[in-house]
């Protein structure tokens, strides 16, 4: 839209409230960790809004954003503590080997959590992933397939 047609507020600048973070349609499982990650960040963006400048309309938008959602992910929260046993389960760590696109065999270990707690990067995956749900129930020595490649489970923890 051409700024001709925005129209401002006397002394400051267009501003349109940021629309809401979308809230996946899964339940809303959490692991004790990924539990205090969503009340520590409802707390922290609670100490924002209270110490906002009521004139950052920019800022107030992206916080009361923020805010809407992490408090839904809290208030929809079901805590699942992890069962231990032989298959693989919430809160499990697992550990898999499995043929990359050139064939060559790659071991992986990741634990199966929460979709706002999950990080690739940092060893988790959602429960909701393809691979979790692949091997979600199997024990080790079974091979699924995933992408299709072929993943075979090596170890469960927790």
């Amino acid at each position: 839209m051409s700024v001709a047609f925005v129209k401002e507020p006397e002394g400051g600048e267009a501003f349109e409230n940021l629309p809401d973070r979308p809230i996946s349609p899964h339940t809303n499982f959490v692991t004790p960790d990924g539990l205090k990650q969503i009340e520590a960040e409802v707390a922290r963006l609670e100490k924002e809004v209270a110490s906002l400048d009521p004139n950052d309309k920019a800022e107030d938008s992206r916080i009361g954003r923020d805010l809407r959602y992490w408090a839904a992910r809290k208030n929809t929260a079901q805590l699942v503590e992890s069962k231990g046993g032989d298959t693989v389960h919430f809160g499990a760590t697992v550990t898999v080997v499995r043929e990359d696109d050139s064939g060559k065999e790659t071991k992986q270990t990741f634990r199966i959590v929460g979709e706002d707690e999950a990080d690739p990067h940092k060893g988790s995956i959602s429960y909701v992933a393809p691979l979790a749900r692949a091997i979600t129930g199997k024990s080790v020595g079974d091979v699924v397939e995933v992408n299709g490649h072929d993943v075979e489970i090596l170890e469960i923890k927790g």
